[in-house]
């Protein structure tokens, strides 16, 4: 490997970690910071607490990353532009493009960590920081989930949901179980779905069975809709159900699949799915970006500019990501194009500054 090669990437390998370590850290302190009162009020030890927020650290670093790797990028040329060292390997007959290698070998090395992370390590510890979230830190109610089933249990009262959309507030195939003081069942209803709204859950195309305590017989009803109590919300149910982040690429596939098959609309899940094959890409395009504002002499000022740069170029990319992947839950766009289109417009933006350097 040439020593201009090894050079660049032994730097910007360098202030990456520095930039990593740096954010996570930060990040750690303030997510304790942030949920100390709830920390308190469930008397959970210093450990405990310092253990659920380091299992959600590798959700995080994993949005971390392209920062640090466009900060660190931003940050090695920036001063090789500063020190005119960029201007010397172009007297001296060097391309961009010659440059642009190792940071894209770069880009690509943490596009794969980044993915295998996402895969691996994430689906892990979200399972279980969810776990201690809603069990032992704000303690919910007796609600159970597995695979697109949720049962709800309450006082004399059993709920059976076959699958929830959060985008829509809707239930899907409901039944509700009602017992007496010797829990024997005396009332069953099986509801087609239910929305929330702001009179609470409107159920729709119902069967109400009722038992008649002379005869022991269950006398079938039938109603179009009708307003239910239930004793839990759609934040209660959004807690439960299995989350994007808590799902491996197949697991996330086999659940839309399973879910389509049914008949159910499966469109933010599959919205997540492609979002999880867009997301590590971002690498590869922060590094074509950072090079191409390096190279073009944007942050010949040094070191606070680049960082400023940076920092902008990545919050402007995640809103732009979040708003296109909201256009693709609220089905404006199709899934693939919402989780792709972010890329593909940065990654434009980013040949054209580098083309423009050259």
């Amino acid at each position: 490997m040439p020593i201009l090669h090894k050079y660049l990437i032994r730097e910007i390998l360098k202030y990456f970690c520095i930039v990593l370590i740096l954010v996570v850290s930060i990040y750690v302190i303030a997510d304790y910071l942030e949920n100390m009162d709830e920390f308190i009020f469930a008397e959970m030890s210093l450990l405990r607490a310092l253990g659920f927020v380091l299992l959600r650290t590798p959700f995080m670093t994993v949005k971390f990353i392209p920062v640090a790797l466009l900060l660190s990028v931003l940050i090695t040329l920036g001063l090789m532009s500063k020190n005119n060292e960029l201007i010397v390997l172009k007297s001296s007959g060097i391309s961009i493009f010659y440059i642009l290698r190792p940071v894209l070998l770069i880009g690509f090395f943490f596009g794969a960590l980044l993915f295998l992370i996402s895969e691996v390590v994430v689906p892990i510890t979200m399972v279980k920081a969810n776990s201690i979230l809603q069990n032992e830190i704000r303690k919910g109610s007796a609600v159970t989930s597995k695979d697109k089933n949720i049962w709800f249990k309450g006082n004399r009262k059993i709920v059976h949901i076959q699958y929830y959309q959060p985008a829509t507030k809707t239930l899907f195939g409901v039944t509700c179980y009602y017992f007496d003081r010797d829990f024997r069942l005396r009332k069953r209803i099986d509801a087609q779905r239910g929305v929330f709204g702001p009179e609470g859950w409107v159920l729709s195309k119902i069967m109400e069975q009722i038992l008649d305590r002379e005869t022991g017989q269950y006398n079938v009803f039938f109603h179009n809709t009708r307003s239910e109590k239930f004793d839990f919300l759609p934040e209660d149910l959004q807690k439960v159900i299995k989350k994007s982040e808590e799902m491996n690429f197949k697991e996330l596939l086999t659940y839309i699949q399973r879910a389509e098959a049914e008949g159910y609309d499966a469109t933010t899940f599959r919205v997540d799915l492609y979002a999880k094959t867009a997301f590590p890409f971002i690498c590869i395009i922060m590094c074509v970006l950072g090079t191409g504002l390096a190279a073009k002499g944007t942050i010949s000022r040094g070191l606070p500019k680049s960082i400023s740069l940076g920092i902008g170029i990545a919050f402007l990319y995640w809103v732009f990501f979040s708003f296109c992947l909201s256009l693709g839950y609220g089905e404006l766009f199709p899934p693939l194009v919402a989780a792709w289109v972010a890329n593909l417009i940065f990654l434009s933006i980013a040949t054209v500054l580098l083309l423009n350097a050259e």
